[in-house]
């Protein structure tokens, strides 16, 4: 029985979906704000939020944590040194989510995901 295991499966092989979330999460710290699918967004969403996370905890087992998660290490540097001060007083909540139009080529559904 699949009880409790509900996932962002995104239609993708384990590996490929990683990458994809690795690369999401990445370009999400690294631009503050990108425009994909809402399952994308909803599923790099929770690693977006881990990673800050980390960022807050600051020390030099969080920074590893999230370089091995993170592709760029200028990216890590920004989360920990620049991005996580906008968020030392929120407890969590990091991100946005917000619906815009379908894709124009197969109506997809598309959503910006944002930093706050």
């Amino acid at each position: 029985m699949r009880h409790q295991k509900a996932r962002h499966l995104l239609g993708k092989p384990a590996d490929q979906r990683k990458a994809l979330l690795r690369s999401l999460t990445t370009e999400l710290l690294r631009h503050e704000k990108i425009t994909t699918t809402e399952a994308r967004a909803k599923a790099v969403q929770s690693w977006a939020e881990k990673m800050v996370t980390l960022a807050k905890r600051g020390d030099l087992h969080a920074r590893r944590q999230a370089a091995a998660y993170i592709l760029d290490p200028e990216v890590v540097k920004k989360l920990f040194n620049e991005t996580v001060t906008r968020f030392t007083e929120r407890t969590g909540g990091y991100t946005q989510i917000v619906k815009i139009a379908p894709r124009m080529g197969d109506g997809a559904p598309m959503a910006v995901i944002q930093l706050l």
